[in-house]
């Protein structure tokens, strides 16, 4: 499971329900293809972005609530 709490901007929810929209139960996985694919072409940016796109799919798409809950 990943650390939730480490999503730090609005645009990884927007690339998560892109994902999710356009890949559906697959959206995790194209997220961390393409972080792969962005690590591998030395593009830091874009592979920080696509982790955080995978734990937002992660948040956006799990049954069961994260964090802390009031």
């Amino acid at each position: 499971m990943f650390n939730l709490s480490l999503i730090h901007d609005r645009a990884a929810f927007t690339d998560a329900t892109d994902l999710i929209s356009d890949y559906g139960a697959y959206a995790a996985r194209e997220a961390a293809a393409r972080a792969e694919r962005s690590r591998e072409a030395g593009n830091v940016l874009h592979f920080c972005r696509w982790r955080q796109a995978e734990r937002a799919v992660a948040m956006v798409a799990g049954d069961q609530p994260a964090g802390t809950l009031h």
